[in-house]
């Protein structure tokens, strides 16, 4: 029986690759190359972490790679390639781009996954009250090093124009991208840690990677590329959706509040120009 939610979820996807592919053919092969290795990325990672911790798992969607939904690879290749478009447009140095990056997805993930558990796309096997509303805290860090560690790889191996930025580096990315991501997931499994201090430490990892950006402060140099809130609206407007339309969000009033701020933290960071030119003009 084909569950409805899902083919949303799909079509939500499929529309944001749309514009990224179109984005990146406008741009030239090297964004093609890098588009499409972000999404062996997703597939890869998937596959691998599903073997390595066996800590969650899928529901059955439309198109699927194994066990893996195609269209969670393909979220995966989208989401790393739209925001590091616009971290590009912005003061920050080149190594602390990928950090922007990674929270920047991570504003999707807040408020996506416990809507999506409640769908049924997947199931991290600890019921609905675990943690965060049944997410473990850990899977917010793995968001974060996952974008991370691919857009790390990219900036790297793409630092210096030429054939190897062009062909090469996406798959290098890739490479790297898995190492850390294989590397996060063996400490996971071998090193031990009580509760309250590894929850502590995963908070206390991503509050400095937003100190660090705060501290930076980081302004538009030149107009940004609108992809990236173009696919978070997608995003955040598909499952606030769902949530509503399911009723998941109006039983669980916190996480309706976490979406609407997580929607108004988005349109804030990528059309705060707008509204701020809007507002200057008005005055």
């Amino acid at each position: 029986m084909i569950n409805p939610y899902f083919v949303v979820f799909e079509l939500s996807i499929l529309i944001v690759f749309i514009l990224c592919f179109i984005h990146a053919l406008r741009a030239g092969i090297a964004a093609v190359l890098q588009l499409l290795a972000g999404i062996g990325f997703g597939l890869l990672l998937e596959l691998a972490t599903i073997r390595q911790l066996d800590a969650y798992r899928y529901g059955h969607f439309t198109v699927m790679v194994l066990d893996v939904p195609l269209a969670i690879g393909v979220a995966w290749g989208c989401m790393i390639y739209s925001v590091r478009g616009f971290t590009n447009s912005l003061s920050l140095p080149e190594w602390a781009r990928p950090v922007l990056d990674g929270l920047l997805v991570l504003n999707i993930d807040l408020s996506l996954d416990a809507i999506a558990i409640r769908l049924g796309m997947w199931d991290w096997g600890q019921g609905l009250q675990a943690q965060y509303f049944g997410v473990p805290y850990a899977n917010f860090w793995s968001w974060f090093w996952v974008v991370f560690s691919f857009s790390t790889g990219l900036r790297l191996l793409t630092y210096r124009p030429g054939r190897v930025a062009q062909w090469i580096a996406p798959f290098g990315a890739m490479a790297i991208g898995m190492l850390g991501v294989m590397l996060t997931n063996a400490l996971l499994i071998t090193f031990w840690m009580p509760g309250n201090l590894y929850e502590i430490t995963i908070a206390g990892a991503l509050m400095s990677a937003i100190v660090l950006i705060l501290v930076l402060r980081p302004r538009l140099i030149r107009p940004p590329d609108r992809l990236a809130g173009q696919a978070a609206l997608i995003l955040h407007g598909a499952f606030l959706g769902m949530g509503l339309v399911s009723g998941i969000l109006l039983q669980q009033p916190f996480l309706l509040a976490v979406s609407l701020l997580m929607l108004l933290v988005s349109l804030a960071i990528y059309h705060g120009h707008d509204l701020r030119r809007l507002m200057t003009r008005a005055v």
